[in-house]
């Protein structure tokens, strides 16, 4: 039935003169999404992007809905600027239609047209388009009715520089920019729900993402660690690939045990990956660093702790979450296809070490304090040496 899917972008299309930019990027990124299916290529004209359906459009559809930058697809036929072709191609649509929607009761079906035509060169104006198709298709269908304000079909008509595109059908995008057009950032992952959400949002700003994870051998189990090696492919999408930094945690934490005031563990321990995550971020050219952080949700979140703990890096910490609740941060964990994975029951060093009492108001002298009994250098030094990227990617 249909040719071509028809994809549009949507704040793209507000950037000025280096749009093409983040067109690109998006072009890019879709092709890498839709690497391994029956697929000619994304083509793009004006602002639409298309490509030909060779195959079952809905695997097609299932990848790019995960591309950022995507505002909605549509599946068209594409003809020429006729009207008569035009009238032809809404018919065998809206008869396809039908003939899968039958209604048993007898009850007429609502529908509306409508044109939009960026080509002023063509001889008819958008209302009368819609106003001659939709006589046409009353013609043709008298189970059909017209109703203009709420409609069961919307048929849509594209009438562009060298060809007319009919549909009825916006499917939804992920919206927001492609990732990559942002620049790079570290992701502190855990095995948590909150962290994989706070990368998606910053993906959808069009943030590339690489992630750090702490793992504290014996401490925290080799499935703990697969577990976030999972949520990282999860986020990555089809075709993309989000390197995970795997940083050997573990003589930090025995230090942290042996010198550490317990109620300041927390506080001292985030630091301490902030820290990490800095010299890794810096390494790799990445200026920004994310956390799934949300304000008051434990006592290492509160204003004071927050504080704390970001005081001891350069570089911005984005807290995409940090004016949600958890419900909201459930759902949308449950929205993005990680919360399944989060709540596999095997914990990281941020649950398996948590103090009984932690300070909630952590004071920074003190918090210093507790630190200078420990070698801080040697300490990130060894960690950094032991630590494994693994490339993370999703077919």
């Amino acid at each position: 039935m249909y040719e071509l899917l028809l994809i549009r972008y949507g704040e793209i299309g507000t950037k000025g003169k280096n749009r093409h930019m983040f067109e690109q990027r998006l072009r890019a990124n879709m092709e890498k999404a839709l690497q391994g299916l029956d697929v000619a290529g994304v083509e793009r004209a004006h602002t639409r992007f298309y490509v030909e359906l060779n195959q079952d459009a809905r695997d097609i559809i299932a990848r790019l809905q995960k591309v950022f930058g995507i505002a909605s697809m549509s599946p068209v036929k594409r003809v020429g600027l006729d009207e008569a072709h035009i009238t032809e191609a809404a018919v065998q649509i809206m008869d396809d239609i039908l003939a899968r929607q039958t209604d048993q009761n007898g009850r007429k079906r609502t529908f509306k047209v409508e044109t939009h035509r960026p080509n002023k060169s063509f001889p008819l104006t958008s209302p009368e388009v819609s106003r001659n198709l939709g006589a046409e298709l009353l013609k043709e269908f008298p189970q059909l009715a017209v109703d203009v304000h709420t409609p069961e079909l919307r048929l849509e008509v594209e009438i562009r520089d060298r060809f007319a595109y009919v549909y009825t059908e916006r499917i939804p995008g992920p919206g927001g920019l492609p990732v990559g057009v942002s620049g790079k950032a570290v992701l502190l992952l855990s095995g948590g729900i909150d962290s994989p959400a706070a990368g998606h949002l910053m993906m959808k700003r069009g943030v590339e993402p690489l992630a750090v994870h702490f793992h504290s051998p014996p401490f925290t189990s080799e499935r703990s660690r697969e577990k976030v090696l999972d949520l990282a492919r999860q986020l990555a999408g089809p075709g993309g690939v989000i390197p995970v930094h795997v940083v050997h945690f573990t003589e930090i934490q025995k230090a942290l045990n042996l010198h550490c005031p317990p109620k300041l563990l927390m506080t001292v321990m985030r630091r301490f990956m902030l820290r990490i995550a800095e010299a890794i971020a810096e390494s790799k050219g990445a200026m920004a660093l994310i956390t799934g952080e949300s304000l008051g949700q434990v006592a290492s979140q509160t204003m004071a702790s927050l504080l704390a703990t970001g005081h001891v890096v350069r570089l911005p910490v984005f807290r995409p979450l940090i004016g949600f609740d958890k419900l909201e941060i459930i759902e949308l964990a449950k929205q993005i296809g990680t919360y399944d994975i989060s709540i596999q029951p095997y914990e990281d060093c941020c649950t398996i070490f948590v103090p009984r009492h932690p300070e909630t108001q952590p004071d920074l002298i003190d918090v210093e304090t507790a630190e200078a009994k420990m070698p801080i250098d040697e300490l990130i030094q060894e960690a950094l040496e032991r630590t494994e990227v693994v490339l993370c990617g999703k077919d």
